[in-house]
């Protein structure tokens, strides 16, 4: 039989009769001739409330029994959708990480998955059960102990899946019908995408949207596993959703596809640092070390060898990447005037794999941003992107006049 992977997000399966609705689409599926693997996320608020335990009983808390607890709540929705479906007569059972058994690194809390042997799931559809549903985010440590992916891991988990079983597809049910152009709830003009690519969707993905978690998506575009993203709360036909695919399996589209925002962005500068080989490197080795993540970097024309070195992250990083520097510079690793942080910026950015063959559209993002008299602090760019750090009040100025700038509701 051929194989699908069908994941449902916490909101998805966040009541017993959204579980029985979830189980109908999974009991429709094996009814089209598939063996079907179902990845679950746990109940809507679950996973909050857990952490919230670990935190309230051991503030400096053992990550491997934070795994142990935080992973509890997937365990719960994998039974009770294998009860559903036996309910239905559909023959299923529920499988935890260990069991499969999905093999991770040691780095509880952020694990990275190493190996999916098939054997033991293939073996029991071999035997007759149609519906493995395996509990997401979790694995087991070479060490034999529970491990958790970190936030968004069910989607990574389904994605392993569906490329060690070779899956025909991977469908991530949630609670919205696909991938947009922008926020719908910041543009009314956006509009769903019917295709769109592995490498737009990792950059939309990096760049905020928070439909499909990175990881995810990289994995996606590694194994060329088609994916695709629709809505657990319709009906859905076999055209529904948004598919995730390889770029040659797109016949045409837009020079951009989307605009991404992220809201909560600081932007900050070294003043007066020396110009001199390897201050990059005595900048942000600290800042990697202490977790700091640095998105946009540029670096001033040096005059009397100093320099300025501006560089983006989150704003919750702020007071870490202060920290980071003052001891970098008390050290004698690096000396700097001063260190300005403007913590009301926010970053947007176009994307799209048509900027690849098409030139423009950086004066035509900077020329939409200029007639809403929107000012560039820090510009980046790639191959199939260009971001742009402004003033947090302008946000969804910004993404409304890009939006319109590049006609993305009308489809190529």
């Amino acid at each position: 039989m051929p194989i699908l992977v069908m994941k449902f997000g916490g909101t998805s399966v966040a009541t017993l009769d959204r579980i029985r609705r979830a189980a109908k689409r999974v009991g429709r599926e094996v009814a089209n001739g598939y063996d079907v693997i179902v990845i679950v996320s746990a109940m809507s608020g679950k996973t909050n409330e857990l952490v919230g335990w670990v935190s309230e009983t051991s503030p400096l808390y053992d990550a491997r029994e934070y795994d142990a607890v935080v992973s509890s709540g997937e365990n719960v929705t994998a039974g009770l959708m294998a009860l559903t479906l036996q309910e239905m007569d559909v023959p299923a059972r529920s499988w935890q990480g260990w069991q499969v058994p999905l093999r991770t690194s040691s780095a509880h809390g952020s694990a990275r998955i190493e190996e999916i042997p098939p054997a033991n799931i293939l073996r029991k559809f071999d035997e007759g059960m149609k519906v493995a549903v395996v509990a997401g985010f979790q694995g087991i440590s070479p060490e034999g102990r529970i491990t958790t992916l970190g936030r968004g891991g069910s989607d990574t988990t389904a994605v392993a899946f569906a490329a060690a079983f070779g899956a025909e597809r991977c469908d991530i049910y949630t609670d919205v019908d696909g991938v947009y152009t922008t926020d719908p709830r910041i543009c009314d003009k956006a509009r769903k995408l019917d295709r769109i690519a592995f490498e737009e969707m990792l950059e939309l993905a990096s760049l905020g949207a928070k439909v499909l978690q990175t990881r995810s998506v990289e994995l996606a575009m590694r194994y060329g596993v088609r994916l695709r993203v629709l809505s657990s709360f319709e009906d859905n036909d076999a055209d529904a959703g948004t598919l995730v695919c390889a770029e040659e399996d797109i016949v045409e589209s837009n020079v951009v596809a989307g605009v991404a925002y992220s809201r909560d962005e600081a932007k900050m500068t070294l003043i007066s640092v020396a110009d001199r080989p390897g201050i990059a490197a005595a900048i942000f080795g600290p800042l990697a070390e202490a977790g700091v993540n640095v998105d946009m970097i540029v670096q001033n024309i040096s005059e009397d060898g100093r320099t300025d070195m501006t560089f983006s992250c989150p704003v919750d990083q702020v007071k870490r990447a202060e920290a980071a520097m003052e001891a970098a510079k008390e050290s004698g690793a690096i000396n700097y005037h001063d260190l300005v942080a403007d913590t009301g910026v926010c970053k947007v950015s176009v994307v799209g794999i048509g900027m690849r063959s098409h030139a423009g559209v950086a004066a035509q993002m900077f020329q939409a941003l200029k007639d809403e008299n929107i000012n560039i602090k820090v510009i980046t760019t790639s191959e199939i992107k260009i971001s742009v750090l402004i003033d947090r009040k302008y946000m969804e100025l910004a993404v409304q006049a890009l939006h319109d700038t590049f006609g993305l509701e009308k489809a190529a």
